[in-house]
């Protein structure tokens, strides 16, 4: 065997992944992620190692890293952008080391099937078929339909969690998704991605699918069916990736779509997002909006006042719907105040007194800002005594309170 010509590529890499520290506990293993990542780094930046040299390191690398993670408290995750970085430059510097596809093959089967340290890793058939080239890729999924026939009859898809190969089937599926995408099959796409269709989520996998194969026009659509799933949050998450595709591939039609989602979800996004889109033509939908949005006051305010950019407006709207948000007031008064300083200290007495209902540290520190804002505002008018007898009747009202005391003191309240 021919010995491959070092750089020290590996001397500088491996020591940064690599660790005998104790990695359950959280900031350990935050500390040694970075380092993990700073690893990657050299890696993916060298140019002095030849290919062999950097797919032994690579691969050492990643064979490391899953061990690490095995045993860390990777909560914050950054661990495992590090394995998955790995995951992705693996494929692509096996392909530049021109490695021998059987003996890829023999890996990839092994890291998914049979290795025990961790199994929530999935490898991409797809990213490895530069590497293997048509051959290796047949000989590929020959092994994976020998697993499947080992496996004895598929299991229903609810009775495959209590399999006891739940994981190789999952893994199969997986493949079988990949492999779906690497074919450019249409119809195996939407067998493999959109399953028995019970999952908006589902939806959006199979319009992801066809974006990767070029296929716009087809993910457009199932990315739009995605978002008329049904109200909850997979079809919202839907239908900003429907927009994303129209905004890239059929921009005439985002107006359209905008008004599609202004309707299903009334709310002051969906109608920031319309204003945006029908720019001079907004006339045309403003009292639609606006008397679909009268219904959530919350929303019809915050859209007046952000989108539009209309405080006299969003202040009126405010008293008119009987907002009773405190967010919505706050943020409004913050804007009104440039316009009429004294008209809002109603409103900021209000908030103090809502906030105070409230035991804490920190709603004793909001109450503290609150009302030195409103000495300021209040400075050199008629409002300044009153200012300060609602603080004299608050720290009175509140004297069993030491910590309010004490912020009211630390903001220079009387």
């Amino acid at each position: 065997m021919v010995a491959v010509p070092t750089t020290g590529l590996a001397d500088d890499v491996l020591p940064l992944i690599r660790s005998r520290g104790d990695l359950y506990r959280w900031s350990a293993a935050n500390a040694h992620g970075y380092d993990m990542h700073q690893a990657i780094d050299i890696l993916e930046q060298d140019t002095v190692a030849g290919p062999a040299e950097r797919y032994a390191v690579t691969h050492k690398a990643l064979t490391s890293a899953i061990k690490v993670i095995a045993r860390a408290d990777d909560s914050s995750g950054i661990i495992g952008d590090a394995c998955r970085r790995l995951l992705d430059l693996h494929p692509r510097i096996a392909a530049a080391a021109q490695i021998k596809p059987s003996k890829l093959i023999d890996w990839m089967i092994k890291f998914q099937f049979d290795d025990s340290d961790v199994d929530y890793f999935e490898l991409d058939i797809a990213a490895y078929a530069p590497a293997l080239g048509a051959e290796g890729v047949s000989a590929y999924r020959n092994r994976l339909a020998e697993i499947e026939a080992s496996l004895g009859p598929r299991p229903s898809r609810e009775d495959r969690w209590q399999s006891s190969n739940s994981h190789a089937w999952f893994t199969l599926d997986w493949n079988a998704k990949r492999l779906a995408v690497l074919d450019r099959d249409i119809d195996a796409i939407i067998r493999t991605h959109v399953r028995d269709r019970k999952v908006a989520a589902w939806f959006t996998d199979t319009a992801e699918a066809f974006e990767e194969i070029g296929e716009y026009a087809l993910a457009i659509d199932w990315a739009r069916q995605a978002t008329e799933f049904g109200l909850g949050h997979q079809s919202v998450t839907a239908s900003r990736y429907w927009i994303k595709l129209l905004e890239t591939h059929r921009p005439a039609d985002v107006r359209a779509a905008r008004l599609f989602l202004f309707r299903r979800w009334p709310n002051s996004s969906t109608a920031t997002e319309l204003h945006r889109a029908a720019g001079d033509d907004w006339p045309i939908y403003r009292d639609e909006a606006m008397a679909a949005l009268s219904r959530q006051p919350y929303d019809a305010v915050t859209f007046i006042l952000r989108a539009l950019g209309d405080a006299r407006a969003a202040w009126q709207l405010a008293h008119d719907l009987c907002l009773d948000d405190d967010h919505g007031w706050a943020a409004l008064v913050e804007e009104y105040e440039k316009i009429d300083r004294l008209a809002v200290l109603p409103v900021h007495e209000r908030l103090v007194r809502n906030t105070l209902t409230n035991t804490g540290a920190e709603h004793y520190r909001r109450a503290a800002v609150r009302l030195a804002r409103m000495r300021t505002l209040a400075a050199d008018t008629t409002e300044a005594a009153n200012v300060d007898e609602l603080i004299t009747e608050l720290r009175e009202e509140h004297k069993r309170r030491p910590r309010l005391q004490q912020e009211f003191t630390r903001v220079g309240l009387p």
